[in-house]
């Protein structure tokens, strides 16, 4: 036996950055949301300014806490670890460097591109084309780098942490290429190479399992070092670890189209959904019983210690959070809970409880170790366990209960038949529970500042330990195995084949779920009466898109009774075919706007271009901002040819003379609402430039008035014909 001891030094700097980045922009990501948040409940928080209004802040907020605050707290959590559990310092100081200026400048982007409205209009797949590159170097350095360390190591088992990371590492790759196939036509400005039913499937695939991916498996792995290292304690069960792990990652990566139920998705992708989403209940809660046992005789220690006070709330919100993902995914339950305030609380016990609290934990127990002092301030780390702890409750429990009141006012009727409420009375009845989820959010960003201070006093008091001196005996290139050996033992032993088997497990589910929506025809009928959109609607549609629209209003009636009275006759697969990305939204906090160009729906041209002057000019009591800046900014029409030629490449069966034309194209078109709207001048709500043709608002009236009204004309078609 090889007993020959080796000397070396684990590199916390690494650790260190990415614990500053995680504290520093977790508050940014925080103030971000508690903004958001207030602007649902005074509008003019909104500020009439383009890059501070909720429909841009939202996607800040959301990769800020994503991306920033989580995705560096992930690799705080996995650099620390990783050198311990294969007792080796990382493969390359100069790669770790490389990753994480590479992580931070992205974010910084994310930060301004997402301000100045440059948005893909994807949920947490926002960034455009060249960031989206950026993210996969940075991502495979981050992989050659743990990888790397891996090899080398000297211990010849993988620990389960490591199982971990490695699933996430190549399922976020795969999902983050998968989803990120689009066609550019400008440095920042693209278009999704999917469409309309397929382009939905494939970003919920992708934005179910970044939360899968990204907020659970690499934050499981950081559970399954940190509290068994916080309670000196070992981990509960191996063999329930292995089960956890196996079925988690294979289960997880078929639930996406839970999202997408009552949908234009196939009802068998739609039950594959559902079916999985259920099956999930048991590896999600394996693991969270295996978290919790590991505490078992050391509760005493649990009521002392914040550390494990602040991981045991978080395993105990990762238990409800996946408990609940399931239940929603049920049809009935589904059915009174999407599209409302339901999901944002549900999001949020994850968020905040467990993704929130398991990072402040791991960082209460981290800067004391590496700066080898005591924490400055138990008692301020337990007032900031109870604040946070009272915030996520102020959160979540209002908007549980705004779900609830919000789907029971949509769908209540008269005894006459008649619908009781108009969408806006839902909105301004609301508006006491938002303030008081802003006071939970509140609560929860102070908690998280009393976290910063004591860190920074604990610094200030420490000495930190740059390179922590180690040793271990070097890896043996042959072992005796004495005695029977658990079968799992000769994967632990093979990180390549580990790769291997996680991205086939990982990659069975979507593929079965994408190809036949892909392939078969049947699953995405045409209608005939669907035409593309004008070279001026398009424009305008780009515009709804990079003003966020899409985070409030969605594009998709469900077939119930209350919707299709409400909004119109229910959303068809074919309606979506020429809709690079999709529009269908995840959240109304405004009405559904599918058939605004149609039948009762359809408003006069000086309505929307007085409502985007000032909503509450046309809708008493909206909470929607103004957008001042769509009559001052002007179409770029010298550039729309390319978008036209761009969606051709798309499939989208625009001529090469329609292309050629598109600027008289949309001066034509913007001359007929222009006209429309010199009419009812006098009741406009002018802007000093006056009515211009040009203007950008023209454009966002000619998509507003387009949606719905392919079908609409097809219905007239078929009528004339019958007759």
């Amino acid at each position: 036996m090889n007993t020959h001891i080796e000397r070396f030094e684990y590199d916390n700097k690494i650790v260190k950055q990415f614990a500053y980045a995680a504290a520093i922009w977790g508050l940014v990501g925080m103030l971000a949301g508690l903004l958001a948040a207030l602007q649902l409940v005074y509008p003019a928080l909104n500020f009439d300014f383009s890059m501070t209004t909720f429909g841009r802040l939202r996607p800040i907020h959301t990769n800020a806490v994503i991306f920033a605050f989580v995705g560096n707290g992930i690799f705080m959590g996995v650099y620390y670890s990783l050198q311990r559990l294969m007792k080796a310092r990382m493969f390359s100081d100069k790669l770790s460097q490389i990753h994480f200026w590479g992580w931070q400048f992205i974010i910084v982007l994310a930060a301004v591109t997402l301000a100045l409205g440059m948005t893909t209009g994807k949920e947490y797949a926002e960034l455009e084309w060249p960031i989206d590159i950026l993210i996969t170097l940075i991502w495979v350095v981050f992989g050659i780098n743990m990888f790397g360390t891996i090899i080398k190591r000297r211990e010849r088992h993988l620990y389960v942490a490591v199982w971990f990371y490695i699933a996430t590492w190549v399922t976020v790759a795969m999902l983050h290429i998968v989803n990120s196939f689009e066609l550019p036509v400008t440095l920042f400005k693209s278009y999704s190479w999917y469409a309309g039913v397929q382009d939905a499937l494939v970003q919920w695939w992708y934005g179910h399992n970044a939360v899968a991916f990204f907020l659970t498996t690499p934050y499981l792995g950081i559970m399954y070092y940190f509290i068994p290292k916080a309670a000196n304690r070992p981990v509960y069960s191996y063999r329930l670890s292995i089960i956890h792990f196996w079925a988690l990652i294979f289960i997880y990566i078929w639930a996406g189209p839970h999202h997408l139920l009552y949908t234009s998705l196939p009802d068998w992708a739609q039950s594959l959904g559902t079916v999985f989403s259920i099956m999930l209940i048991a590896p999600s809660w394996g693991g969270m019983i295996n978290g919790l046992l590991t505490l078992r005789g050391a509760w005493d220690k649990v009521r002392d210690d914040v550390v494990l006070k602040f991981m045991v709330v978080a395993v105990t919100a990762y238990g409800m959070a996946t408990f609940e993902g399931p239940m929603l995914s049920l049809k009935s339950v589904n059915a009174i809970s999407h599209f409302t305030d339901w999901t944002i609380a549900h999001v949020h016990v994850g968020a905040l409880g467990w993704n929130g609290f398991l990072t402040f934990g791991i960082l209460y127990w981290l800067v004391p170790k590496m700066w080898q002092t005591n924490l400055a301030s138990k008692k301020l780390a337990n007032w900031h366990f109870w604040i946070g702890t009272l915030g996520i409750i102020i959160y979540a429990v209002p908007m549980y209960w705004a779900g609830w009141v919000q789907s029971a006012m949509w769908k209540e009727f008269t005894p006459e038949g008649q619908l009781k409420y108009q969408f806006l009375d839902t909105v301004t009845h609301l508006r006491p529970f938002y303030a008081l989820r802003s006071l939970g959010g509140l609560l929860f960003l102070i908690g998280a500042v009393m976290m910063v201070v004591n860190l920074w006093k604990t610094i200030k008091a420490g000495s930190f330990l740059a390179n922590e001196a180690a040793e271990a005996p070097a890896l043996a290139k042959k072992v005796e195995i004495h005695g029977k050996e658990h079968w799992h033992r000769w994967i632990e032993r093979k990180p390549v084949q580990m790769l291997v088997l996680s991205l086939v497990a990982v990659a069975i589910g979507g593929v079965i779920e994408m190809i036949p929506t892909f392939l078969i025809k049947n699953n995405i009928p045409t209608i005939e009466s669907v035409k593309p959109y004008t070279a001026l609607e398009l424009e305008g549609r780009d515009i709804y898109v990079r003003e966020g629209c899409y985070t409030c209003h969605s594009q998709m009636i469900r077939p119930f009774r209350s919707e299709t009275e409400r909004y119109g006759d229910y959303s068809k697969a074919g309606e979506f075919v020429y809709d690079h990305p999709f529009q269908w939204g995840s959240k109304r906090t405004g009405p559904d706007l599918a058939r605004e160009g149609t039948g009762r729906n359809k408003k006069m041209d000086s309505w929307h271009y007085n409502h985007m002057a000032d909503p509450t000019s046309m809708s008493p009591g909206s909470i929607m901002p103004k957008y001042p800046w769509l009559f001052t900014s002007k179409v770029d029409s010298d550039n729309t040819h390319k978008k036209l030629a761009a969606m051709q490449t798309l499939g989208v069966p625009y001529t090469d003379e329609y292309v050629a034309n598109a600027k008289a194209e949309v001066e034509k078109q913007a001359q007929v609402i222009y006209e429309s709207l010199k009419k009812e001048e006098s009741g406009l709500l002018l802007g000093e430039e006056g009515l211009q043709r040009d203007h950008e608002i023209i454009a966002l009236i000619a998509y507003l008035q387009r949606l719905g009204s392919d079908l609409e004309l097809g219905k007239k078609d078929t009528n004339l014909s019958q007759k």
